[in-house]
């Protein structure tokens, strides 16, 4: 099998979720090398993965590995500056999110790819995640009718590493690390429908000595299409992690616990399945079983990607979303100071996103 070799850049918690995926359920790719700022940490990490090379120099990793991808799980800061040295180097990039702190610099890590004539893919995984994407058949199939409101929530007690504490390197708190993940999950729910307008109620409720971002957040996104969007993101439960949506339609609504069973909770009135053949067996509520592998969808990103290196195909998730995920998070902010609605397109210059709220000027 002709492999496709990938270069990792990081060596923290993303990272180690990311070479578990390629290992288990990427056999197209192969990881050739890893960087981190700090030479031990890269080479202890290679070492623990089986990684030919390591790196502390990101502009080696590039030039000298021999990848072809590049896959970047770096903190947010360096996300730009890193796509567009990858770019100019003819490396397909794969990018955790968000996918840059600024609009600004969304465009121009874009424009960058797309002169370079290399893939960007923005690695959203809830849009790949095995329980969620059986939500989405089932309504595809026509299981609650037509939807009228999503809902999804994460929430936790904080980030595992002290960078996205400091919002001059992540650009923001909650919203920015976990918000972003609601936000693509509805528009890719809604074929990328467009947000008319968001609402945004944001607070430091836990972590107030440690940063000056919010750790809660609440966040209402109203659809051209006329569907209402109600995004919960914290920093400040405790119990350990929840990952949960709701899909709520004329006909019906659907649960899914992320990390909780193998199923989705869904109650139909009209039942469901293909041509319908099923719809006696589903009408009233079910437990709707989805395929039992890696729950979250990163291994299904990653393999994705490969494929669209291999096959020359555009990615499902593209930088474009991700530009479009940050201008949303950017209207969530000025609303959540201004206390109204803020009407989309919204695209102020600013040095980082939770400025917005701050209003450091």
């Amino acid at each position: 099998m002709l492999k496709t070799k990938v270069a990792i850049l990081g060596a923290g918690f993303i990272t180690d979720i990311h070479m578990e995926s390629y290992h288990r359920f990427v056999p197209e790719a192969e990881v050739v090398a890893v960087y981190a700022r700090n030479r031990d940490k890269a080479k202890a990490f290679a070492e623990k993965h089986n990684i030919p090379q390591w790196f502390d120099d990101i502009d080696e990793i590039i030039e000298l590995s021999g990848c072809e991808v590049v896959d970047i799980c770096l903190p947010n800061y360096l996300h730009a500056a890193t796509t567009l040295k990858a770019a100019a180097a003819g490396k397909h990039i794969i990018i955790e999110k968000p996918l840059a702190i600024t609009i600004e610099e969304a465009d121009a890590m874009i424009d960058a790819c797309k002169k370079a004539g290399v893939k960007l893919m923005y690695a959203e995984e809830l849009c790949f995640a095995p329980k969620y994407e059986r939500v989405r058949q089932m309504v595809k199939e026509g299981a609650i009718g037509n939807i009228y409101m999503l809902k999804q929530s994460e929430k936790h007690s904080g980030p595992h590493t002290d960078w996205f504490y400091d919002v001059n390197l992540s650009g923001g708190g909650v919203l920015m690390d976990m918000g972003c993940h609601a936000i693509a999950w509805f528009r890719w729910m809604l074929n990328n429908g467009k947000v008319k307008s968001v609402y945004a109620s944001l607070s430091t409720v836990l972590h107030g000595g440690r940063t000056k971002g919010e750790d809660n957040s609440v966040v209402i996104l109203e659809f051209e299409n006329g569907v209402t969007a109600v995004a919960e993101n914290s920093w400040a439960k405790y119990g350990g992690m929840d990952d949960k949506s709701e899909v709520h339609g004329t006909s019906g609504v659907v649960y899914a616990d992320l990390f909780m069973g193998n199923a989705a909770i869904s109650y139909s009135k009209t039942g469901y399945g293909y041509a319908m053949e099923k719809a006696d067996t589903t009408i009233g509520w079910s437990f709707t079983v989805f395929e039992e592998v890696f729950n979250q969808g990163y291994p299904h990103e990653l393999k994705h990607f490969i494929e669209c290196v291999q096959q020359d195909k555009q990615p499902l998730v593209t930088g474009e979303d991700g530009r479009a995920v940050l201008e949303i998070l950017y209207a969530a902010y000025a609303s959540a100071r201004e206390g109204k609605k803020i009407m989309l397109p919204f695209t102020p210059v600013v040095k980082k996103p939770i400025d917005l709220w701050l209003d450091t000027g």
